[in-house]
């Protein structure tokens, strides 16, 4: 496939989820808690079935046997093994070392959108979805609601990090919170704002979450750049001060103290603490949205370029990844290195998998994704 056949599915698809983003419903309050058993959608029913859907696009990598109708957004690795695929429109996926199953949860609609998962050291896993937040600690799902009553868009996380102090930041459609257990506690940010923002979705939209080796904490937000927040105090990012851009996609700090920053329309760049150096610019990498920053346990640095595929820093240089090395397609969506070493990418045409020379089907591998 072509660089510009993908550009046109990827355009497709984006207003297909612009569309799927634009059911809102305005609501406010408390939270709410439900507490459901631990059942998959195929315990539900016949767990032998081969689950038969429609997918947007052709899969020509495996869709985890029919389950994933776009793609997988997120991936993780829990410390018992058990691989989560968080999906743009299908819920949680889970393979325990025995079986592939879709994960049913009681009042939550199985079509969920997960944006974020991220593990606490007692080993509970959070989801952030299009539906609330959801917590599984090994047996049960709990999920809470941000506001009282029907659930709203506010209710959409794609924002999730937990602190050195064990706290939870949870940064959604709605604005930025601290998850104690039991509540969610606002925390407002400054009131500055960018000249002539273009936000995507909202401008209390938080959207990515990470704590530094110093203990900042760094925000990205929809439209109105980066704040970073340490000590009770703090610093707006943005395109005044060296932000290559204001529409700001995603964050790493990697294992040298770096800041990765990918935008929308002004590509990626490296922040040391002083300078920024913009690669995009300097003509070093192809491609202005930029976002799925991955360190993996070599310290490469990988992130992806829309239309362009997948970039690999060492440390010292760039390599580019595309269709002509087994993609199989140019717009990538999740990156992620499970406990073997493996590094996944999860396409609008399936997952692959890296095996340090080209990108393979992941079913050629780890045949349970069939």
């Amino acid at each position: 496939m072509t660089d510009i056949n993908c550009k046109t599915i990827f355009k497709a698809s984006k207003l297909l989820l612009v569309l799927m983003l634009l059911q809102v419903s305005a609501c406010t309050g408390q939270v709410k808690e439900k507490t459901v058993s631990d059942k998959t959608e195929d315990e539900v029913s016949d767990k032998h079935l081969t689950i038969k859907q429609n997918t947007i696009f052709p899969q020509i990598h495996t869709n985890l046997n029919g389950m994933v109708r776009q793609f997988v957004r997120t991936i993780h690795q829990d410390r018992k093994g058990n691989y989560w695929f968080g999906t743009n429109g299908d819920g949680i996926i889970r393979y325990d070392g025995q079986t592939l199953d879709k994960i049913h949860i009681v009042g939550i609609s199985p079509h969920i959108r997960v944006l974020e998962i991220v593990e606490d050291k007692a080993g509970n896993v959070w989801f952030g979805t299009s539906d609330g937040l959801v917590k599984y600690d090994g047996q049960k799902f709990e999920t809470f609601s941000i506001t009282e009553g029907e659930k709203g868009f506010d209710e959409e996380i794609w924002g999730l990090a937990i602190d050195k102090n064990k706290l939870l930041w949870v940064g959604s459609v709605g604005g930025l919170y601290h998850f104690d257990g039991d509540q969610f506690i606002p925390f407002p940010l400054p009131n500055s704002m960018v000249e002539n923002p273009e936000h995507k979705l909202s401008d209390k939209l938080i959207k990515k979450i990470i704590e530094d080796k110093s203990g900042a904490i760094w925000l990205v937000t929809d439209g109105n750049g980066i704040f970073k927040y340490i000590k009770g105090e703090f610093t707006h990012l943005t395109t005044e001060n060296g932000l290559t851009d204001n529409n700001t996609a995603d964050i790493l700090e990697d294992s040298q103290g770096n800041i990765w920053i990918g935008t929308y329309y002004g590509g990626v760049s490296k922040f040391d603490g002083k300078t920024f150096t913009n690669f995009t610019k300097d003509g070093i990498i192809e491609g202005i949205e930029t976002y799925n920053f991955y360190e993996d346990s070599k310290r490469n640095v990988w992130f992806t370029a829309e239309g362009y595929g997948v970039y690999r820093y060492d440390g010292v240089s760039f390599t580019q990844f595309t269709t002509e090395n087994g993609l199989t397609t140019n717009v990538v969506q999740s990156i992620f290195e499970d406990n073997k070493g493996q590094l996944w990418f999860g396409t609008w045409q399936g997952l692959c998998i890296f095996n340090s020379e080209k990108f393979v089907n992941a079913n050629e591998i780890e045949t349970w994704t069939n």
